[in-house]
């Protein structure tokens, strides 16, 4: 775009329909989860929605992403939005007619997951084509607003019309969500014409090359590992933060605590959208990182609301920060050309800890921990005497020890001086 102003409008209009896309799918997820929790009481089977929702758009990340260097990315963003609403309207029939057993709320979030992953990778090299390098780190601020949506506004919203209908409202609230979404981005197409493919090669190739653009610097690929030890350790709070406070509390009580929580996510984002940042970028992502992770510790500790609250706030609040750093450090050392491909593989590799955290959390939390802090448990009597007993507290312990690690992994990740040469101005042909 020639002028960055207006190239700026059309990314917050772009963000906008993102950001109420956002919404929807934070009361799908809230929902879901609640009613899970309701019909199974464990944490495996909402572990188990959750990987499942998860890993297919992770998986195809890599063919997405060569999709987007190929198609219009604009074109692919909408027919991701428009087709993953197919499998929530799957899940809504099925409750309709009278309840959804839980194979058959995998099946619907499996098959939105597997459309959506059109989505990430066109979203990220759009916002690349549209904006300037010096306004990368302004809109990661807008765009970690977007994000923060689900949390911010979406537990508390669903708390409530959770209070005098179900589920199946927030199903349809969400499927809507998707006109608008797609809508923003039509407008946004029409003022952005696509760039014609310049090459025709097979997708490993271009795989390929997606995987050279990632792997070229020591640096861009020690950073892309190190978030993949961090990944799995947010995968943990992600999965668990729920059936730990639904243990022993009521979906009230967790959607006004989520909100809460949410507002640390917002109000960092908003500084970094007034006051970019623009240097010490590997310090600032590994003092965030570190913080968060002794948040997590802190909210793993007691059965107490305000606790939850505050050290929740602080870590929702470290976050921005850290992704804002990440963001930044990659977009500036991978070239434009390769980038659809490049975050596709950057979100395969780096999202990887997710998956596993994804696919032990539940059983770790339900066969191994759980039972440790029940009363009479092996650990009631040492550790339990710091966290309490009871269902919740095997649940809060994993985060505890997940949280640890992750400030472990913050400290590794300063140290690296590969990571540190990617600092604007840095040695990219040194691999010390």
């Amino acid at each position: 775009m020639s002028d960055p102003q207006k190239a700026f409008v059309k990314f917050l209009l772009l963000w906008s329909g993102q950001l109420i896309s956002a919404v929807g799918s934070g009361l799908t997820a809230f929902g879901l989860g609640v009613y899970l929790y309701q019909q199974t009481g464990q944490a495996s089977a909402m572990a188990l929605v959750t990987l499942l929702a998860f890993m297919p758009s992770l998986l195809l990340s890599p063919v997405a992403g060569v999709l987007a260097d190929r198609y219009d990315r604009r074109l692919l963003m909408m027919l991701g939005d428009s087709l993953s609403a197919t499998g929530l309207i799957y899940i809504l029939i099925c409750l309709l007619n009278g309840g959804a057993e839980l194979w058959q709320i995998c099946l619907g979030v499996t098959v939105s997951s597997v459309f959506s992953s059109l989505l990430d990778p066109a979203y990220k090299a759009t916002v690349t084509d549209l904006l300037t390098e010096e306004q990368y780190t302004r809109a990661s601020g807008f765009v970690q607003v977007a994000g923060s949506a689900k949390y911010l506004i979406s537990p508390a919203l669903a708390g409530y019309l959770l209070l005098v209908s179900d589920v199946k409202l927030l199903l349809v609230i969400d499927i809507c969500t998707f006109i608008v979404t797609v809508a923003s981005t039509l407008v946004v197409r029409r003022g952005l014409p696509s760039k014609p493919s310049e090459e025709t090669g097979s997708f490993t190739r271009e795989l390929k090359e997606g995987w050279r653009a990632v792997s070229a610097s020591r640096g861009v690929l020690m950073l892309v590992i190190m978030t993949s030890v961090m990944t799995f350790c947010l995968g943990f709070i992600e999965t668990l933060s729920m059936p730990m406070i639904l243990a022993f509390t009521d979906s009230a009580v967790l959607g006004t605590l989520e909100t809460v929580i949410a507002l640390g996510m917002l109000a960092s984002s908003i500084i970094i959208g007034i006051l970019p940042l623009k240097r010490n970028f590997v310090r600032i992502l590994a003092l965030s990182l570190f913080c968060g992770g002794l948040c997590m510790a802190v909210f793993g500790l007691r059965e107490s609301v305000v606790l939850l609250g505050v050290s929740g706030f602080f870590f929702f609040a470290t976050l921005p920060f850290a992704n804002t750093s990440l963001d930044y450090l990659l977009r500036t050392n991978i070239s434009n050309a390769v980038q659809g491909r490049a975050w596709s593989l950057i979100g395969l590799v780096s999202q990887l800890g997710f998956i596993a955290a994804y696919m032990l959390s539940g059983v770790l939390a339900d066969h191994v921990f759980t039972p440790l802090l029940t009363d009479g448990g092996l650990l009631a009597g040492s550790v339990g005497r710091i966290t309490g007993t009871g269902s919740g507290r095997g649940i809060g312990l994993l985060i505890i020890l997940a949280g640890l690690l992750l400030s472990a992994a913050a400290i590794i990740l300063y140290n690296l001086k590969s990571i540190k040469r990617l600092e604007p101005g840095g040695d990219l042909c040194s691999t010390g």
